[in-house]
């Protein structure tokens, strides 16, 4: 049995492999001030569906994979690790610095931004190794120790090292590594040139400083999971998801926790890949996950996951570069929870405050008072208060209503219905916006792609922004309230190694490059060996850093050989450069060298075995009324037909207005629409009856039965 728990701001989800390929679906409020609290809490709540103790299920766990926020959390609320930064003498400013860019270069108006370890905490190591590896500067061991001792006595509780060109000679590295080892043994250390060998001096050293920063906090947090997990009666293997699309061992997450900062929003890609491909037979997707807090948005272009290797925290330029590529994901302030505000203008805003789970929504009944999206959504009808979470929680209709007629209603002089819709609208434009900077600014037409919604939230407008769009289809997978748990179980165990070597296509290096090359290949195979010798199986990829002559950034490029032996090989890697080069931006230079500046590697183990799995229904619910009075636009109120979706016959067409109700979901299938349950459980939604799908509905939803459409199944 495995377990993939997300914890989200809002909600923790779950998803129970029971091994046959059976998937079980639960959530659970999320606890913020003890977030190991909500992942027990929601296993209890699948204890509880299968009539079991707790203890029983987690015996039966032999993993549980896990997506948490902690760590992009702690840097955003301040609560990191107070960090030293130690790199060589005459240059203290690389964190200061960062590279140079300004979004708005004539706003002078806008303060400089402040460097992620402050000068006081920053200290110069009389050192110095150049370009080719030869040492310049002896290092001074005496002026390490007068380092130490300030350390010591300003009580740093973390230390980053980034002395310049360790990458090609890190003797100088490893020794002050050594001497703070010795004389600071509980303080933990990050060395770039291990964390992050990248040729780019400023992506090394922020890299380092933010990944000693959060080594306290996601050990405590990491090592508190497992042994409370274990106290629970779980002897199973714990993985934790990176923000590159992949999983991990927690003790290897724990000695470089950056690979946390994106953990979770990562994993939702990957379910939408495969329920993309599964469910309307599409390459091209977008992925949007609504929560309770966030709308995270993600792209997958003719099957692969696109990746970014821009990854700020904040705003670029004015935050902070990870330095680690990483699954390319948008979130903006967009969430079930998010709160709608009227400023004195006169003008209604939603986001990105948010409710959370504490107190939550006026709906909920916990306190809270101030009306959010899911509000509005059990004003309009859409949500049944008797049977949210599957009945575990019961929703209160007149505190929804008496939260928006205050504080929208009206100050906006509209009566409480078109209080509630302006509020959703507003949060769909928002959300249409997010999704158009992620597709257009990247030369993809949204209309040619499948909109897959996931999130708890995303049912409640995902046909009305395919519509904005023009996207053709709307998948709302069978596990598409937990997308990114589901991700979770169905990533793979992911390693990525890297090493520094320029070279040009003109004067290749040929000795060099494969030496490297076996080097990376040895990393693989010892991780395959490893960590993912249980795996069902591993495969490696290896990719170059290059450029055209004169530019400043670089594209990743797929080796085209396994290892360079003749000029030809070294023309396939310059053609596949142009090839990437013109599929970004649209332009190439054939004729024109490159030059490579790194070279990388990742293996990936495969975990996960089930290719179509089927979604176990839980505990009987009631029947639903067989209508109910909704609010749906250009129509108004009306009684739509409402569904339990594992009730639904796949390959029966329903037509709009229409609700879809879950355990864990809730679907609005508007006027003009159609939406069919598929073979795995997912709904393929047509948006409306002037964008027909480019797949047939019966095709996809059930290939052995004819399709017969229902207008009005109640």
């Amino acid at each position: 049995m495995r377990f993939a728990v997300d914890t989200g701001g809002t909600f923790t989800d779950l998803v129970v492999d029971d091994g046959s390929g059976a998937l079980c679906l639960c959530k659970s409020p999320t606890t913020p001030d003890d977030p190991i609290r909500g992942v027990l809490d929601v296993l209890d709540v699948a204890a509880r569906d299968r009539g079991i103790p707790r203890s029983d299920l987690l015996a039966r766990g032999e993993l549980l994979i896990h997506g948490t926020t902690r760590a992009i959390n702690a840097i955003l609320t301040g609560v990191t690790a107070t960090t030293a930064f130690l790199t060589t003498s005459g240059h203290p400013d690389i964190l200061l610095y960062r590279e140079g860019g300004r979004t708005e270069p004539f706003n002078f108006t806008r303060a400089y931004p402040e460097p992620y370890v402050p000068r006081a905490l920053t200290y110069q190591v009389p050192e110095r190794v150049g370009a080719d590896g030869a040492i310049v500067r002896s290092l001074d061991e005496d002026a390490v120790m007068r380092i130490i001792e300030q350390l010591r006595s300003k009580e740093v509780e973390a230390v980053a090292v980034c002395l310049l060109w360790s990458i090609i000679n890190p003797t100088h590295e490893l020794r002050v590594g050594e001497l703070l080892e010795q004389h600071l043994p509980n303080v933990p250390c990050t060395l770039s040139h291990r964390l992050n060998p990248s040729l780019r001096e400023y992506r090394r050293a922020s890299s380092a400083a933010i990944d000693a920063s959060l080594k306290p906090v996601m050990t405590d947090y990491l090592t508190g999971l497992e042994a409370r997990l274990a106290d629970a009666g779980f002897r199973g293997r714990v993985l934790v998801v990176t923000s590159a699309g992949g999983v991990l061992d927690g003790k290897t997450v724990g000695r470089s926790p950056i690979h946390t900062i994106g953990s979770g929003p990562a994993m939702a890609p990957v379910a939408g890949r495969h329920y993309a491909e599964v469910d309307a037979g599409a390459s091209t997707a977008v992925v949007a996950d609504t929560g309770g807090t966030s709308f995270d948005v993600s792209l997958v272009r003719r099957g692969r996951i696109p990746w970014t290797r821009e990854t700020w925290l904040g705003v670029p330029y004015f935050g902070h570069m990870t330095g680690f590529p990483s699954v390319d994901v948008k979130s903006i302030g967009a969430g079930g929870g998010s709160i709608a505000w009227v400023d004195e203008g006169g003008l209604l805003h939603v986001g990105p405050q948010s409710a959370g789970s504490v107190p939550g929504p006026a709906c909920y009944g916990q306190g809270g008072k101030l009306p959010t999206v899911t509000d509005s959504c059990v004003v309009l009808g859409y949500l049944d208060p008797d049977f949210f979470l599957g009945g575990a929680m019961r929703l209160d209709r007149d505190k929804a209503c008496e939260s928006i007629e205050q504080h929208v209603g009206g100050p906006l002089q509209l009566d409480v219905i078109e209080a509630a819709a302006a509020i959703l609208r507003l949060t769909t434009e928002h959300m249409v916006r997010a999704i158009e900077e992620i597709t257009l600014n990247q030369g993809l037409d949204p209309s040619a792609a499948v909109l897959v919604g996931g999130g708890g939230a995303a049912g409640f407008n995902a046909v009305a922004i395919a519509r904005q769009l023009g996207c053709p289809q709307v998948v709302i997978p069978a596990v598409g309230a937990v997308l990114s748990a589901a991700g979770a179980l169905m990533s793979d165990l992911v390693a990525d190694f890297a090493a520094a070597l320029f070279t040009t296509s003109g004067d290749f290096d040929f000795a060099g490059v494969n030496a490297i090359l076996d080097r990376l290949e040895q990393q693989c195979q010892a991780f395959a060996d490893g960590p993912g010798s249980s795996a069902i199986e591993s495969g490696f990829e290896f990719t170059a850093e290059a450029r055209y002559p004169h530019q400043i950034w670089e594209l990743e490029v797929p080796l085209p050989v396994a290892r360079f032996g003749s000029a030809e090989d070294v023309e396939q890697l310059r053609d596949a450069f142009h090839a990437v080069h013109a599929d970004v931006f649209a332009v190439a230079d054939p004729d024109s060298p490159i030059e490579i500046i790194g070279w990388r590697a990742r293996v990936r183990s495969r975990l996960w075995a089930s290719e179509h799995p089927v979604i176990t229904s839980g505990p009987s619910s009631p029947e639903p009324n067989a209508v109910r009075r909704a609010y749906f636009p250009g129509v108004g109120l009306v009684d739509a037909t409402v569904l339990r979706v594992p009730e639904v016959e796949p390959g029966v067409v329903i037509s709009g207005p229409a609700i879809f109700e879950s355990a864990s979901t809730t679907v609005v299938v508007d006027a003009d629409a159609s939406a069919v349950r598929t073979a795995s459980g997912s709904l393929l939604i047509n948006p409306s009856e002037s964008t027909k799908p480019a797949t047939d509905f019966g095709r996809l939803a059930h290939p052995e039965k004819g399709v017969r459409h229902v207008t009005n199944p109640a």
